[in-house]
């Protein structure tokens, strides 16, 4: 079987198994790498050394982060393609992931959040910076929110995240009133929570970055500020006021405990307060 062939009917299993949108774009752009460089030939025809050899040349420019994805798309298709029967031997089973060093996540000081805060002009710019940074959510989570999704009683919202897996988060009184005042002056019948400032329709990933990025333009936040660092600054906060990690985790949506654990690193003032406490 051609891999184009194999990809379609991968595409359509991953599709009833509702992988999420930006997984399966990741694995199209990965496949469309892998005809690209080996040619529409048969999936029976790859090697473990062929995809080694692949990765070698095509990778070495690559993060470990990113390098690591690669690896993994390529591995769960070929997982399948071997389970369908589509390959009798899966080439990629001993294909290993670059090890990488922890990475310490960066986050904003609290006096720069509020900095950001003053740096909004519009109910938008308020609604989303407020909502980005008071619930943690990711920048995927809050693109795939609609307003009806929003319980305004308990200030609170179900959003879906990696793995289509869903968790409750809330918001405080400054993003409630924010979001109500950007809501109420909107015109259109769009059911997005977010839409574009022009010709309203759901805003996408791309124009929430963007919206972030201009509001730190206006602000006199010198660090490099984007969705994810509002996340990363939400979860740090938190644990330097005192919030026990198990609950953090369940906050963030991580389903293992050490992608919280790395929080601990940055917050400081916890630190030096336990240091303060215990020596």
């Amino acid at each position: 079987m051609k891999l184009s062939e194999s990809w379609e009917l991968y595409l359509a299993d991953r599709t009833i198994e509702r992988f999420s949108d930006a997984t399966m774009r990741n694995y199209k752009i990965q496949v469309n790498l892998l005809i690209r460089h080996f040619g529409d030939i048969d999936i029976e025809q790859i090697t473990l050394l062929d995809l080694k050899n692949y990765l070698i040349e095509k990778g070495s420019h690559l993060k470990p982060s990113s390098l690591g994805q690669r690896i993994r798309a390529i591995r769960a298709f070929f997982h399948w393609a071997s389970d369908e029967g589509y390959c009798e031997r899966n080439p990629a089973s001993r294909l290993k992931e670059p090890r990488e060093g922890s990475r310490v996540p960066k986050a904003l000081s609290e006096e720069d959040t509020e900095l950001l805060r003053e740096g909004c002009q519009t109910p938008l710019e308020h609604a989303l910076v407020e909502f980005a940074y008071t619930t943690g959510c990711r920048v995927g989570e809050i693109y795939g929110l609609n307003r009806n999704d929003i319980n305004w009683e308990n200030k609170s919202v179900i959003v879906t995240g990696k793995g289509n897996k869903q968790r409750e988060v809330y918001f405080n009184i400054k993003c409630n009133i924010w979001l109500k005042k950007y809501l109420a002056n909107r015109i259109d019948d769009d059911p997005a929570l977010f839409v574009t400032e022009r010709a309203p329709h759901r805003m996408s990933i791309a124009e929430i970055r963007y919206i972030i990025k201009r509001v730190a333009r206006h602000s006199d936040v010198e660090s490099n500020v984007y969705p994810h660092i509002l996340r990363h600054s939400y979860a740090t906060h938190l644990l330097n006021q005192g919030a026990p990690m198990e609950g953090i985790q369940t906050l963030l949506g991580h389903i293992n405990p050490e992608t919280t654990q790395i929080y601990a690193q940055l917050a400081g003032p916890r630190r030096k307060e336990i240091y303060t406490k215990y020596f």
